[in-house]
């Protein structure tokens, strides 16, 4: 990574601590939904359709969203708001988990998520360009994951003496923290041509809309292969909740907090590895090892259904979503490059994933119903099969060249270089 000056030192740190209280804030409103309507006697089926409803938000309003995140020179203002509308999500659960309450605060949260992470890679990107970023978003996916354990940690404590409800509270306080950190980075340091992922020093930005970005094969093959890998991966921990939580209410939060600290500490730990492996040995090889965990993980969990093993098997989603997380921002960052269209290409990605998480929540819920837990489990590691053959046989290599912090994107014709090169350090 090129070295940084002491004001953009700062604002790096504020950035890595704004990831770890934005998990936290969002640890409960996610996985801890489906175990929560579990313990309380919706079937599966029913917290199947509730989770591909706030998904189904979520996937509308992704490539809209990236496209403002584009748009919106004040990127932290932005930010606070989508962090607001989170907050008051956690306030509707709080108050019941009746339907009509699980389904606003749902459109809440689903419309508010959509603007997190990109924003956040967009003020990355914004204070560092291309060549410090794929160091820097791994050690942002690490500080996201530690809030992570941390938050699961806390809301099991929280949940056990003060009920499963309670956990819900636990978002708005940890939102304080989280905009404390968001304002300790200094505005002028996020550069807006850079946050775009446009060419630096003030040239104007090429802005390429969504139909001319979609050209280019690669991004489109990738794109799908997102799609199938969340497809088989999205309802696995939702189901593995539902499986721990059945006929055991008071320990469905433990359980959830036991799969989730795994998977995160698997993450945190190897994150920041990944952003620099992934800049020195290329993308694909990466993105493999992601990719094919996935269906041995759901062979493994229809073999026991003792709590402590399955536990253990969530390393493997550790594996699968920490080289996803960071690893398919950076494809998109290669793709993108001079473009000014990096958070429409984000927003477009994100928009897959969320159709197939969508979509696997229901799958999954209507093969628990009809068929069972080992069928549902079966049925997704299949799906992650045909992921991992369109990543091998359909994805080159996306590593750009080095030398330059803007490599223009040939669209439609593979990377502007398919050597993997390693990035001036």
């Amino acid at each position: 990574m090129t070295a940084a000056t002491t004001p953009q030192k700062s604002s790096l740190r504020a950035v890595e601590w704004l990831n770890f209280f934005l998990a936290d804030v969002q640890t409960g409103l996610g996985p801890f939904l489906a175990a929560c309507l579990a313990a309380s006697g919706w079937n599966p089926g029913r917290v199947g359709y509730v989770l591909t409803f706030g998904g189904l938000v979520t996937v509308a309003m992704q490539t809209p969203a990236g496209a403002v995140v584009d748009a919106v020179r004040r990127k932290r203002t932005l930010l606070a708001a989508s962090l607001g509308a989170l907050v008051a999500g956690a306030f509707v659960l709080i108050s019941g988990l009746s339907p009509f309450k699980v389904y606003v605060a749902q459109v809440l949260i689903g419309g508010s998520a959509p603007f997190l992470g990109p924003t956040v890679a967009a003020i990355t990107l914004g204070i560092l360009g291309a060549k410090g970023f794929d160091r820097q978003f791994g050690k942002n996916q690490a500080f996201n994951s530690a809030g992570n354990v941390f938050a699961a940690l806390l809301i099991a404590g929280v949940s056990y003496k003060f009920g499963y409800r309670s956990i819900f509270a636990v978002a708005p306080v940890l939102a304080v923290p989280a905009l404390f950190s968001l304002f300790r980075i200094d505005a002028k340091q996020i550069d807006y041509a850079r946050s775009r992922g446009a060419k630096p020093d003030g040239e104007k930005p090429k802005a390429e809309g969504l139909r001319e970005l979609l050209k280019d094969h690669v991004l489109l093959l990738f794109f799908a292969t997102a799609f199938l890998f969340h497809l088989a991966n999205a309802a696995m921990l939702p189901q593995l909740a539902e499986l721990l939580a059945k006929g055991n209410r008071q320990t469905a939060a433990p359980f959830m907090s036991a799969c989730i600290i795994v998977t995160q500490v698997v993450i945190a730990l190897s994150a920041a590895w990944i952003g620099r492996r992934a800049s020195t040995s290329g993308r694909k090889p990466l993105l493999l090892i992601g990719f094919g965990v996935l269906p041995i993980r759901g062979v493994l969990y229809t073999l026991t259904h003792a709590a402590g093993i399955l536990i253990a098997i969530q390393t493997l989603d550790g594996v699968a979503n920490a080289i996803f997380g960071v690893v398919s921002i950076l494809v998109i960052a290669d793709r993108t490059r001079g473009t000014g269209r990096f958070n429409l290409a984000a927003g477009a990605l994100a928009t897959m994933v969320g159709i197939g998480a969508a979509l696997s929540t229901t799958v999954g819920g209507q093969l628990i119903q009809h068929l069972g837990f080992n069928a549902s489990f079966l049925g997704l590691a299949v799906i992650a099969v045909f992921a991992v053959a369109l990543l091998w046989f359909g994805i080159p290599e996306t590593l750009t060249r080095a030398g330059t912090d803007i490599a223009p994107l040939d669209a439609g014709k593979g990377p502007a270089s398919t050597d993997m090169e390693v990035f001036a350090q």
